[in-house]
């Protein structure tokens, strides 16, 4: 029973998640956006298995209780490797397991992961199969439509059915191509083109699947009329990150119908025992407030907000009373505006 329960909440909470980012979706940015969306489900930064399992970093598996739920993303083509990385993560208390068989970085490829993955299915189903023998949390994956020159109508059914024969149920799918030669990570999210028909009919080949969709993805309309489409879920990357208070402040009334979620500036006042907490560790403000630049995108005062905090947080001695001031300014701005 208690297995169950473990597979299922993020399972529900995957109708709406952040996207694994690297270098961004670290647990300073987790923390502030569960504060924004009690619902939905966090990922973490790709961690490599050799880096967990070789390299004994478990510090890359710190995150703060009140995460949840919470996945862990994995990199890696080793299946023994991968099987161990993923218990310490279930043993670390992670909702979620999940490969990354996106990312299109020459660095990721160079260790024969990531996007270069959508190649190898039958090495995809060899891992997660060892991933789920090895501990009892739900293993998942995140994938692309095709790399370079696959046919993507093609390869993509073969790679779900594949896969899941292995034992997943879960896929999050960017629906775009990933080229291994000639574009940059950057230029790969933005320059292939998007296919959600695609990944839409997948949900049509494959009903008993739980199928999120992921790329382009920038406001909670364009996440409903997908969801409206018949996918299970849909996960957001930039907007959510640099637009947090559009994004995810109402994702929990919209996508799930609770309204649990703060306001930004409820959340910014949350933060500051966080910002505290993490001084008194010998911690820097802009490890955390970096996170927060857009908290205001679009707002009366937001300019002023992100100099505040990008100018002022990397002063030696710059502590919380800088954001209660930033804050104090854009919430005096935003008054006298309504005012008016």
């Amino acid at each position: 029973m208690a297995e169950n329960v473990t597979k299922s909440m993020p399972s529900r909470a995957a109708r709406l998640s952040v996207a694994p980012m690297m270098d961004w979706t670290d647990r300073h940015c987790r923390y502030l956006h569960r504060l924004l969306t009690r619902e939905a489900l966090l990922y973490t930064e790709m961690v490599t298995a050799p880096a967990l399992v070789r390299g004994g970093a478990l510090h890359l598996l710190d995150y703060n209780v009140e995460e949840h739920p919470v996945a862990l993303q994995l990199g890696g083509s080793d299946p023994v490797e991968l099987a161990a990385a993923a218990k310490l993560g279930a043993q670390a208390g992670y909702d979620e397991i999940n490969l990354n068989v996106g990312c299109p970085s020459d660095r990721v490829q160079s260790g024969t992961f990531g996007a270069v993955l959508m190649k190898d299915a039958a090495l995809v189903a060899e891992c997660c199969a060892a991933m789920i023998a090895a501990q009892p949390r739900e293993v998942t994956v995140k994938c692309r439509i095709g790399v370079d020159d696959q046919n993507a109508e093609e390869v993509l059914p073969d790679f779900i059915a594949r896969v899941s024969a292995a034992g997943v149920g879960r896929f999050t799918i960017h629906a775009r191509k990933a080229w291994l030669q000639g574009l940059s990570p950057k230029e790969n999210r933005d320059i292939p083109p998007l296919d959600y028909e695609l990944v839409v009919r997948m949900k049509a080949l494959f009903p008993h699947l739980h199928l999120s969709i992921n790329g382009g993805i920038a406001t909670l309309d364009a996440a409903e009329a997908l969801l409206d489409r018949g996918l299970d879920g849909v996960m957001i990357g930039r907007a959510a990150y640099h637009q947090p208070g559009d994004v995810l402040c109402g994702a929990d009334a919209r996508i799930f119908g609770r309204d649990t979620g703060l306001s930004a500036p409820d959340a910014v006042r949350a933060m500051l025992p966080y910002i505290e907490a993490h001084l008194a560790a010998g911690g820097k403000l802009n490890q955390i407030t970096r996170h927060m630049l857009g908290l205001f995108a679009g707002r009366p005062g937001a300019r002023g907000w992100r100099r505040s905090l990008s100018e002022g947080a990397a002063h030696k001695g710059a502590g919380p009373e800088l954001v209660e001031e930033a804050l104090a300014r854009i919430c005096s701005l935003e008054a006298e505006t309504q005012a008016v």
